[in-house]
């Protein structure tokens, strides 16, 4: 159901359809924007009651959806399915609630968890794009699909069966902790506490924002708006990928969306961009690797200008740096609202930051498309998501840990 997945086999759906790409990118876009309304209360639900409910009703979703896709023969058929699976599953399966569950069951490896849980959508959807491929080479796209909402269908009893609220509720601590710390719901005192940071373990326990508080503070709408042009950048990049490709570098629908794959792929280095958060800070981390995406998309603007014998191999090139140092940017911004905030109301938080930031996802398709169609090429398109990856990098440079709210100081008092 992500956008990766559909751009990466939308040229097996127009051919057989004779829809229009556009008509793709709006069922793509409105899918996304009811996913971001849905995101607060799924956060809050994810808060309160964990995934074990929750995470069933997005596969279930997902697999319906799925199954209802491969059967439209009509474009309205295929917006309500595509919008009802999409706006579910995203911040069930693979958004605010799985992120929320990791935050929660980890501290001193969270940034690690973090990192393993963001490999799920661009891991899953490379091998999806290939699978669609490969069984539409022998049969349709629709039979991948169909055979995919099964796979949907299959996940609802494990689900069920495994998943858990928070460690506590099984008796245990974060990151297999012994005992809870003596100084249990207050900062810990030093540099990090006295500015709000939500220190490492064995500092003692962090300490934890309301959703309010959090809201009010500038660092949030920082890493918002650095999170919302960093989405609308990569949604942009990854639906239009392959349609660049073969339009302007003429590589053939099989060669793009290879590339397509290996590039998604290759955000598996998200894991190692989590022990480097943990090392340097994840603010460290998410600047450079703003700053090296925005190189990347003017090796993408060259890219077109290479002679054909040496394009295949450069796209490859471009396609593992891509997947280097863009995979890890969402997740570097999840890593600092729990670094800043904490986790008993990271759902909720998170699931604030869910509207805007995924509200620019279903933007990006529409600016990919209305951008090619009027400008007649891909030039222009790429010149402004250069900039938009320098402004993100900006804004996340002047960002500061909070001061801690009022609450914080009145809690320290009342402990000591």
């Amino acid at each position: 159901m992500t956008q990766v997945v559909i751009g990466g086999v939308q040229s097996y759906i127009l051919e057989d359809t004779g829809w229009h790409r556009s008509q793709i990118a709006i069922a793509v876009s409105v899918g996304t924007w009811v996913s971001a309304a849905l995101t607060p209360v799924f956060g809050r639900l994810a808060d309160r009651h964990g995934p074990r409910w929750l995470m069933p009703v997005g596969a279930a979703a997902a697999g319906v959806s799925l199954i209802w896709i491969s059967d439209s023969f009509a474009i309205w058929q295929f917006w309500i399915a595509y919008v009802i699976g999409r706006s579910i599953s995203n911040p069930v399966m693979i958004g605010v609630v799985p992120r929320t569950l990791a935050v929660n069951f980890f501290r001193r490896h969270r940034n690690i968890a973090l990192s393993l849980v963001s490999e799920a959508r661009p891991i899953g959807g490379a091998v999806v794009i290939q699978l669609v491929a490969l069984v539409a080479l022998y049969y349709d796209w629709r039979t991948a699909y169909r055979w995919l909402g099964l796979v949907g269908l299959a996940m609802i009893i494990p689900l069920i069966l495994l998943m858990r609220r928070r460690p506590e509720d099984m008796g245990l601590l974060p990151d297999g902790a012994k005992a809870a710390p003596a100084d249990a719901g207050t900062a810990p005192a030093g540099r990090h506490g006295r500015r709000g940071w939500a220190s490492s373990a064995g500092e003692g326990q962090e300490f934890s924002w309301s959703a309010k508080e959090a809201l009010r503070t500038r660092t949030f709408w920082f890493i918002t708006m650095t999170a919302a042009l960093g989405t609308m950048t990569s949604s942009s990049i990854g639906f239009s990928l392959v349609p660049y490709l073969v339009e302007e570098a003429s590589l053939s629908r099989v060669q793009a969306a290879g590339v397509l794959s290996f590039g998604t792929i290759l955000t598996i280095a998200n894991l190692g961009w989590g022990f480097l958060a943990n090392r340097f800070t994840p603010r460290r981390c998410l600047v450079a690797a703003l700053c090296m995406a925005s190189v990347m998309v003017a090796y993408l603007f060259l890219l077109r200008y290479v002679a054909p014998g040496f394009t295949l191999y450069l796209a490859f090139a471009y396609a593992l740096l891509w997947g280097l140092v863009n995979g890890p940017l969402g997740t570097l911004e999840h890593m600092l609202l729990a670094q800043f905030f904490g986790r008993n109301s990271y759902g909720t938080i998170s699931g604030a930051l869910g509207p805007i930031q995924t509200t620019a996802l279903g933007f990006g398709p529409t600016l990919s498309a209305l951008t090619r169609d009027i400008s007649g090429s891909y030039g222009l398109l790429l010149g402004l998501l250069l900039g938009l990856h320098l402004v993100g990098a900006a804004l996340i440079f002047l960002v500061k840990p909070p001061e801690l709210p009022p609450r914080a100081r009145t809690e320290a008092a009342g402990a000591g």
